[in-house]
C-alpha cells in the first residue's frame, strides 16, 4: 500500500521514472528512447470503486410484502437483505448489517416507509424515499423473541407479537415502546392451565379499531378490547393455528390450522366454528370426519361487490399426494383452482383495489414467492393464467457456469439479438399490464450498449441487455440440440466422463462486431456458431474429431524451430479432421467392451437432421475424443477470430488450431513442442519431486506414489519419452475413478484442483526472473499432494493480433498468442492464403515460432498496443448474414482491413501486454525486450485480469484473490486503484468474475444474482441520477362512503384514538431492559429533507402547495360568505331599529 501511495503522489513523473520505481522495472538495454515518450491521461482520479445494481432472483427468500398505493414489492431473505421491485427497471437492493434473516415486512402504505423483523429479534425501519434506502431506526428487542407483526393502514403504532405469547406496541416515528402491553395470561382463559405458544397472528376488526384479534399457536384465538384491556371473546379449536383472515364487514373471520381445516368464525358465537372444510379432503360416505391433510400454511379472504368472495390458500394437500409439487388453491364461489408451482411456496399476497381493510377488497391478483422464482396469478381472467414477468429473475434457471462482459458494443447488436430472442417467447401469458408498477427510471446518462452472456449447467447460453443499470434477456441458445440426448442406461454410463451436467458450458468466446460464437463444454466439445437471420435446416452437422494426447512420439506436428517459414502439419495418428457422417465416424472407435475405449467422444452428435431457427446457427462441431481408455482432457482456453476464420482450444495436452471455413484441423501440438529446442526456456520439472500424474478431470490421487514417474517430452528436446503403457494408464484411471467416486462434475473437479494448487503456493516467495531466466521452480505445500492437476503446463490463454512473429520481422502479419499456467508465452505464427475463393481452396500455414517472454504465475490476458499505447484489438470481419440472397451478401460482407503494415527502423512501433495470476509485464515488438514490469502480488493471486478501455485510454484490471481491485495504467503499469472489495469466499466468485470497459464489471454474488460494480469515478459521481426511484407522491384513495343509514344508526367503521390508549400520558414509559433502542443515520424529516431526491422534493412541495392553495381558497370562500352573511344581519337590524325608534314601549 505505501508503494500505491507513493505512486499516487508521483503520477507527475515520466513513464520512466515510474517504471525505474517499481519493482526490476528498468528499461533494458537497447530499449529505444522514444518509448519514454508515451503520455498516459489516466489518473488514480479516474477511479473509485463501488456497487451499483443487483439483478436477478432474491437468494433464499423469507418473507414478502406490498405497497397497493405505490405498487411496490418487498422481498426478504434469510442473510438480510432487501430486493425491492417496481415497474420493469425499477429495482433496488440492500442489507442489513447483522445478516439475520428477514421474518416479515410491513409497509407504512404510502409514506415511502416500510418496516423490517429480523430473525434476530430486531426491527429496523427503512426510509424509501430515497435512491438508496437507508436505515432511519432500530429496536432490539433483549428478552423476548419476535414472532408476528402488524401495523395497521394509516396508523403510526406497530404491533409485535412474541414467542412468550405478549403483545408490545411500538411508535413508528419515534421507534419507542408504548407502556401498553397485552401480556398472555391476560388474553387467555383464567382457567387455562397450558401456555398458549407463540403469537401467529395480530389484526384489527376491519370495521372496529378498538379490537385487536390475537392468534395463538396452539388454537386459541382473543378478540381483544383496548379500551377496556379485557377479552371479549374467545375462540378455541383443538388444531394448531397457521394463520387467520378477516372478512371486510368485520362479523366474521377465517382460520388455517394444521390438520388441513379451514373454520369460520361469527364474531359473537365463540362456542363453535360457523363452518369446518377440508379443502383437499377426502370426504367419507358415512359422515365421519375426513381424513387430515398437510398444513395450511396461509389463508387470504378477499371480497368482491359483484360475485362470490376469493379464498386463496397454500398448502393443505392430502398426505398421499407424495411427490406432488406445491399448490397453490383459489376457492371461488363452487369452483376450486389448484395451481401447481415449479418451487416450494414461501408466501404470497392477494392484490387488491382498495388499501382500505374494511371495504369490499375486489382482488385481481395473487403474487406467489417461491424458493427460486416470483409468479404473479390473473385473477380476473378464466383459468387463472400468469403475467409475463418484466424482471430478469432467469439467470438461474440453469446454474450459471461462465459469464463475460461487453460493454461499448456495436450499436445493431441489440436490437438484432432481440428480434431473434422475441420468436422464443412463450405463448399464454395474462393480456393485463405487470401490476407491480411503482416508481420510476433513473435519469441516467450512459447510453452505449452493454451485453452480458452467461453459460449454464444444461448448456444453454443467455444474450443479456445491461445497458442503463438494466438487465433484460435478449436470446437463449441451447447447445445441447446438437448432441443425441435419449440413450439407454448402458450406454450412457460407459460413454460419458461426466455424470451430471455432460452439456455444461466451460468457456466462450464472442467477435461481437462480426457475430461469431465459439464455446467449450466440459465433455471436451468445442462448438463454433455463426448468426443469421434466416431459418436453415442442417441435414448433417459438420464435425471434426481431434486426439489430443500426452505420448507425442506419434504426433505428427511441424517442426517448430522458430526460424521456419509457416507450414501446414500433415495429420497423423493424432487428428482426424476427416468430413465424415457422425455414425460412420464413431464406427471407428473401438468399444468399451472389448478393449480400451479409443477414438471416440465423449457425446454423440445428433445424427438426424437439425431445423435452426433464426439466431445462432451450427456452423461447426469439434469433439476431443478417448485415447486408449483415457478420456479426453476438458478445454482451458479458447479464441476465435473472424477475419482469420481460425478458431483455438487448449488443455494440458497442448493446443489445437482449426479452420473452420475449411473444417479442417491446421495444427494439434503438444504444449512442450511450443518451446524451440535451442531457446533458453526449455521448462524443466516443476516440482522438486520427478513424478508426474497423467491428467483427467477426476484424476486426484491420495499420494505422489500414484503419479507417473516418469514426464512426457517434446521429441525434439533430445530426450525419449518413455510413457506408461496404455494398459497401466487405463488400471490407474479407474483406480481412481473408483477412489474418487465420480461425486464431482468435471466443472467442480477443476475448479477445486486450480484453487487448491493457487491457495497450496500463494504464501511461497517466487524467484524473480528475468528475460534472462534459463529455469523456472515452483515449490508446492504438501497438504495439496492429492491434487496434481499442475503436473503438467496447460494452455491458460490465447490472443489473436497482427504482429511480429520473430524478432527479425519488419512487417505486422498474422499471430496468435499462446500463454500457459507456468508463465511462457509463445508466439505462433498464422500464413493466410489470399481472400475470395483461395481462402477457401489453399490451406492456412500455421507454426511455432518459440517462446516471447516469460512470467511468474499463470498467464491470464494479453494484448497488444501500438506505439502511442493505443489498443489495437484483433482484426475482424463484419457481420453478414451467410444465408442471405448474393446480393445482400456481397452489399454487406466488406473484410476490415487489417492494420497496415508498418516497418520499424531503430524503434519498437508496439507493446505486448502480458498479465500472469501474479505479475504484468509489457514487452517491446519485435525486439522482444521487456520495458516495464509489476510484481502485482506477493502473498494472493490474480483471479481475473483483463485489459480495458477507460476515460478514452487503457488499463489492466485486476480481481486477487485476498479481495483487492487493481487497475495498472499503460504501458508503464503504474497502479493507480487498490481496494480491499471482497474477499473470495467460493469458487462461483472466481469463475464468474468479469471487467468490461468503461468502468465495469460483475460477478454471480449468490447462485442467483449477479452483483455490478463500477471502478469509474464518473459513473460513481452519477449514480444517483443514473439509479431508479421507488417513491412517487400519488394521492391516498378516498375511504369507503359509511352511507345515510350506518351514518344515522351508528354502523359503519369505528376509529380509535390510539394516541390517547397508547402514548406516554396514558400508558407510562415502557420498561428499558426489554428492548434497546438503536438511532439510524438520522431523524425521519432530516432523512427525508437530505436524502431524497430533487424530483420527489420538488413533486412533495407542489403537492403541498396545491393542498394549501385549495386550502386557502376554501377559507377565503368561508370568509366571504361569513362577510355577506354578517353585512345581512347588519342591514336586517337596522332596519329593525328604525322601524320600532318612535314607538312607545305599550306600542310594541
Amino acid at each position: 500500500m505505501k508503494k500505491f501511495n507513493i505512486r499516487k503522489v508521483l503520477d507527475g513523473l515520466t513513464a520512466a521514472s515510474s517504471s525505474s520505481s517499481s519493482s526490476s522495472a528498468a528499461a533494458q538495454p537497447g530499449t529505444p528512447r522514444e518509448n519514454d515518450a508515451v503520455q498516459e491521461t489516466l489518473q488514480s482520479e479516474h477511479f473509485q470503486l463501488c456497487k451499483t445494481v443487483r439483478h436477478g432472483f432474491p437468494y433464499q427468500p423469507s418473507s414478502m410484502a406490498f405497497d397497493p398505493v405505490q405498487k411496490i414489492l418487498a422481498v426478504g431473505t434469510q442473510t438480510g437483505a432487501l430486493r425491492l421491485f417496481g415497474r420493469a427497471g425499477v429495482e433496488c437492493y440492500c442489507q442489513h448489517e447483522s445478516g439475520a434473516a428477514v421474518i416479515q415486512l410491513q409497509f407504512l402504505i404510502n409514506e415511502g416507509a416500510l418496516v423490517s423483523a429480523l430473525a434476530d429479534d430486531s426491527i429496523h425501519l427503512w426510509n424509501l424515499r430515497q435512491k438508496i434506502p437507508a436505515i432511519l431506526h432500530s429496536l432490539k428487542f433483549n428478552r423476548e423473541r419476535i414472532t408476528y407483526c402488524h401495523l395497521p393502514f394509516q396508523s403510526k403504532w406497530l404491533y409485535i407479537g412474541t414467542e412468550r405469547g405478549n403483545i408490545h406496541i411500538v411508535n413508528v416515528e419515534s421507534f419507542t415502546l408504548s407502556g401498553y402491553v397485552i401480556m398472555w395470561n391476560k388474553a387467555i382463559e383464567l382457567s387455562t392451565k397450558t401456555h398458549p405458544g407463540p403469537v401467529v397472528h395480530i389484526s384489527d376488526n376491519p370495521m372496529d379499531e378498538g379490537k385487536l384479534l390475537i392468534g395463538f399457536e396452539c388454537g386459541v384465538v382473543v378478540l381483544w378490547d383496548l379500551k377496556s384491556k379485557k377479552a371479549d371473546y374467545r375462540y378455541t379449536y383443538d388444531e394448531a393455528i397457521h394463520s387467520v383472515a378477516w372478512h371486510h364487514e368485520g362479523k366474521q373471520f377465517v382460520c388455517s390450522h394444521s390438520d388441513g381445516t379451514l373454520t369460520t368464525w361469527n364474531i359473537r358465537a365463540p362456542a363453535k366454528p360457523g363452518q369446518i372444510i377440508t379443502p383437499h379432503g377426502k370426504q367419507p360416505k358415512d359422515g365421519k370426519k375426513p381424513e387430515p391433510c398437510k398444513p395450511i400454511l396461509k389463508v387470504e379472504y378477499k371480497t368482491t361487490r359483484a360475485g362470490d368472495p376469493f379464498m386463496v390458500l397454500s398448502g393443505g394437500l392430502s398426505y398421499d399426494t407424495v411427490g406432488r409439487r406445491a399448490c397453490l388453491t383459489v376457492m371461488h364461489g363452487k369452483s376450486t383452482a389448484v395451481l401447481e408451482m415449479d418451487y416450494p411456496i414461501v408466501d404470497f399476497l392477494t392484490l387488491c383495489e382498495t388499501p382500505y381493510p374494511n371495504d369490499f377488497q375486489e382482488p385481481y391478483a395473487v403474487v406467489v414467492l417461491l424458493e427460486k422464482d416470483l409468479v404473479v396469478i390473473d385473477l380476473g381472467q378464466i383459468g387463472y393464467p400468469i403475467f409475463e414477468n418484466p424482471y430478469p429473475l432467469t439467470v438461474h434457471e440453469s446454474p450459471v457456469t461462465c459469464c463475460e462482459y461487453f460493454a461499448d458494443c456495436p450499436a445493431e447488436l441489440i436490437p438484432a439479438l432481440y428480434s431473434v430472442g422475441s420468436r422464443q417467447k412463450r405463448q399464454g401469458y395474462s393480456k393485463k399490464e405487470w401490476p407491480i408498477s411503482g416508481g420510476n427510471w433513473g435519469q441516467g446518462t450512459q447510453s452505449y450498449p452493454e451485453i452480458i452472456i452467461t453459460g449454464h449447467a444444461d448448456g444453454s447460453i443467455k444474450f443479456w441487455d445491461a445497458s442503463a443499470l438494466m438487465l433484460q434477456v435478449l436470446y437463449k441458445l441451447k447447445t445441447a440440440k446438437v448432441f443425441e440426448r435419449a440413450r439407454g442406461k448402458e450406454e450412457k454410463s460407459g460413454a460419458d466422463i461426466v455424470e451430471e451436467d455432460p452439456f455444461a458450458i466451460q468457456t466462450l468466446s464472442w467477435c461481437p462486431e462480426s457475430r461469431m460464437l465459439c464455446v467449450a463444454g466440459v465433455s471436451a466439445h468445442v462448438i463454433v456458431y455463426r448468426f443469421s437471420k434466416q431459418e436453415v435446416t442442417s441435414e448433417v452437422v459438420q464435425l471434426l474429431e481431434v486426439r489430443m494426447q500426452c505420448d507425442f512420439g506419434d504426433v505428427d506436428s511441424p517442426d517448430p524451430g522458430g526460424e521456419q517459414t509457416p507450414t501446414l502439419p500433415v495429420p497423423g495418428a493424432s487428428s482426424s479432421p476427416q468430413e465424415v457422417e457422425p455414425p460412420t465416424l464413431l464406427s471407428t472407435g473401438s468399444n468399451s467392451s472389448d478393449g480400451p475405449r479409443d477414438n471416440i467422444p465423449c457425446l454423440q452428435v445428433r445424427s438426424s437432421p437439425l431445423k435452426q431457427s433464426p439466431g445462432y446457427q451450427v456452423e461447426l462441431v469439434i469433439q476431443l475424443v478417448w485415447v486408449s481408455g483415457e478420456p479426453p482432457q476438458q478445454i482451458t482456453s479458447l479464441a476465435i477470430n473472424s477475419s482469420y476464420g481460425l478458431v483455438v482450444f487448449g488443455n494440458s495436452n497442448g493446443l489445437a488450431v482449426v479452420d473452420y471455413l475449411q473444417k479442417t484441423l491446421l495444427l494439434n501440438m503438444g504444449t512442450l513442442e511450443l518451446y524451440s529446442p535451442s531457446e533458453p526456456y526449455q521448462r524443466q520439472p516443476c516440482s522438486p519431486r520427478k513424478t508426474r500424474q497423467p491428467s483427467g478431470a477426476l484424476c486426484d490421487s491420495v499420494d505422489g506414489s500414484n503419479a507417473s514417474e516418469d514426464r512426457c517430452k517434446s521429441p525434439t528436446s533430445g530426450s525419449t519419452s518413455p510413457c506408461n503403457s496404455d494398459e497401466e494408464r487405463k488400471q490407474k484411471f479407474i483406480e481412481k475413478v473408483k477412489l474418487k467416486g465420480r461425486r464431482f462434475s468435471k466443472t467442480v473437479a477443476s475448479d477445486f484442483a486450480k484453487m487448491s494448487r493457487k491457495i497450496s503456493t500463494s504464501n511461497e516467495q517466487k524467484p524473480d526472473l528475468d528475460a534472462k531466466d534459463v529455469s523456472f521452480t515452483r515449490s508446492r505445500s504438501s497438504s495439496v499432494t492429492s491434487i496434481e492437476r499442475e503436473s503438467r503446463e496447460v494452455i491458460s490463454s490465447f490472443h489473436f493480433c497482427e504482429s511480429f512473429p520473430r524478432k527479425t520481422d519488419t512487417m505486422v502479419s498474422p499471430c496468435l498468442l499462446v500463454g500457459t499456467t507456468q508463465g511462457s508465452v509463445m508466439m505462433v505464427a498464422v500464413s493466410l492464403p489470399p481472400g475470395g475463393d483461395q481462402r477457401m481452396q489453399q490451406p492456412v500455414g500455421v507454426s511455432s515460432c518459440g517462446t516471447l517472454v516469460r512470467l511468474k504465475g499463470g498467464i491470464l490476458t494479453m494484448a497488444l498496443l501500438d506505439s502511442t499505447a493505443t489498443l489495437l484489438p484483433p482484426s475482424y470481419e463484419p457481420w453478414y448474414d451467410t444465408n442471405a440472397s448474393d446480393e445482400e451478401k456481397e452489399r454487406s460482407r466488406k473484410r476490415r482491413p487489417a492494420s497496415p503494415p508498418s516497418s520499424h527502423e531503430g524503434h519498437d512501433p508496439q507493446f505486448a501486454v502480458l498479465c500472469s495470476d501474479k505479475q504484468a509485464k509489457v514487452v517491446a515488438m519485435p525486439s522482444q525486450t521487456r520495458i516495464y514490469k509489476h510484481n502485482i502480488t506477493e502473498t494472493s493471486f490474480v483471479l481475473r485480469a483483463d485489459v480495458v478501455q477507460m476515460a478514452g485510454a487503457n488499463c489492466i484490471a485486476c480481481f486477487c484473490a485476498n479481495g483487492h481491485i487493481m487497475t495498472l495504467s499503460l504501458p508503464s503499469l503504474r497502479p493507480l486503484l487498490d481496494v480491499n472489495y471482497l474477499p473470495l469466499t467460493d469458487m462461483r466468485i472466481a469463475r464468474t468474475f468479469c471487467f468490461s470497459n468503461l468502468g465495469q464489471a460483475l460477478y454471480l454474488t449468490s447462485p442467483t444474482e449477479v452483483q455490478r460494480i463500477t471502478y469509474s469515478q464518473e459513473t460513481c459521481d452519477n449514480l444517483q441520477e443514473m439509479l431508479s426511484e421507488l417513491f412517487t407522491p400519488v394521492e391516498t384513495p378516498e375511504a369507503p362512503n359509511r352511507g345515510f343509514f350506518k351514518g344515522l344508526f351508528g354502523g359503519g367503521a369505528q376509529s380509535l384514538d390510539r394516541e390517547d390508549l397508547f402514548g406516554e400520558t396514558a400508558a407510562g414509559k415502557a420498561s428499558r431492559s426489554l428492548a434497546q433502542h438503536i438511532p439510524g443515520p438520522g431523524g425521519m424529516e432530516g432523512m427525508k429533507g437530505a436524502a431524497s431526491g430533487v424530483v420527489g422534493d420538488l413533486a412533495r412541495a407542489r403537492i403541498a402547495l396545491d393542498e394549501r392553495g385549495q386550502k386557502l381558497g376554501e377559507l377565503e370562500e368561508r370568509t366571504a360568505g361569513m362577510m355577506a352573511s354578517a353585512e345581512s344581519f347588519s342591514k336586517h337590524a337596522h332596519d329593525m331599529m328604525l322601524k320600532y325608534k318612535d314607538k312607545k314601549w305599550y306600542q310594541l
